[in-house]
């Protein structure tokens, strides 16, 4: 972890755009809230792939822009052509963006092989070509392996390609073990991989959606938190104290480690995220020029 402790703390926040046009203003009230409080260093937007939201990621982008804030399209390359993305990173220098989240991302319905681009590595690529150093890219990194991955050593490499590819830096996919990340951390320091590498963190609120989101994109949930959970059956207020405990304790332990930040999956609620945050009293150490008006684009 000696690799991690260096780098400032880097707080985050990612949502999904909105599926309904009447929900945008509830994710701007969300987004006040947070802001107010953490002062994050940007707020990231998802990206559906094969067209599936991404007007969704481009007007929430734009909102948050407006509003004052850092943002971070995330920008896949599957399903998307080279045109396609070369216009989304034009009209993101135009509004004055300075950071990407450069991902493969998931296979479209229907769609039978990979576009132009297959992989991230070759989008961090085009997005170097296209751009040069205008933005500050993030890539995705897992410290459980992806579940398409062949093996370990072999989803190693890849995230060491998109790193020698251009990437600035990274944000893994949510886990509970803490030691899974310490792990991927010290494989990476052995392979000279050594950019910032920001926690993913998922706060726990509703048991059977996490467990869904987890068996879709392959994070454990161990059996001992699994079995805690399933126990509290529809009590969901109980749900959400123990899950609040786990990953405050869970987010102690990587920052104590030297985590050099983390990226909360916030699922467009403010309520979850800030209890952890305030249990941790993450605003005394968050130095970093925060997301806001007065806020860099840098």
């Amino acid at each position: 972890m000696e690799s991690q402790k260096g780098y400032p703390k880097t707080f985050s926040v990612e949502f999904f755009p909105p599926k309904r046009p009447e929900d945008a203003g509830k994710l701007r009230a969300v987004r006040e809230k947070l802001a107010s409080v953490m002062r994050p260093r940007f707020f990231s937007v998802t990206f559906g792939a094969g067209g599936s939201t991404q007007q969704g990621t481009y007007d929430t982008i734009m909102d948050i822009k407006q509003g004052g804030y850092e943002v971070a399209p995330h920008l896949s390359c599957i399903g998307t052509t080279r045109i396609g993305i070369r216009a989304l990173l034009d009209d993101y220098r135009e509004a004055g963006i300075r950071r990407i989240v450069a991902l493969r991302g998931d296979m479209p319905s229907g769609m039978r092989g990979p576009a132009e681009l297959r992989y991230a590595n070759e989008l961090v690529e085009f997005i170097r070509a296209e751009t040069g150093e205008h933005f500050h890219i993030e890539v995705a990194a897992y410290p459980e392996f992806h579940p398409q991955a062949r093996s370990a050593a072999m989803d190693l490499k890849n995230f060491q390609r998109k790193v020698e590819a251009g990437a600035n830096s990274a944000i893994t996919q949510y886990f509970f073990n803490a030691d899974a990340y310490l792990r991927f951390v010290e494989d990476c320091e052995k392979m000279g991989v050594t950019l910032p590498i920001v926690p993913g963190i998922m706060p726990i609120t509703n048991y059977s959606q996490l467990a869904r989101f987890s068996e879709m994109c392959a994070a454990e949930i161990p059996r001992w938190l699994s079995k805690r959970l399933e126990g509290f059956g529809d009590d969901r207020d109980s749900i959400r104290s123990y899950g609040e405990d786990v990953v405050t304790e869970l987010c102690g332990r990587l920052l104590e480690a030297g985590a050099p930040g983390l990226h909360f999956y916030c699922m467009n609620q403010s309520k979850p995220t800030l209890a952890i945050w305030e249990n941790l009293n993450l605003s005394e150490i968050n130095e970093v020029p925060g997301a806001g008006p007065a806020a860099s684009a840098g």
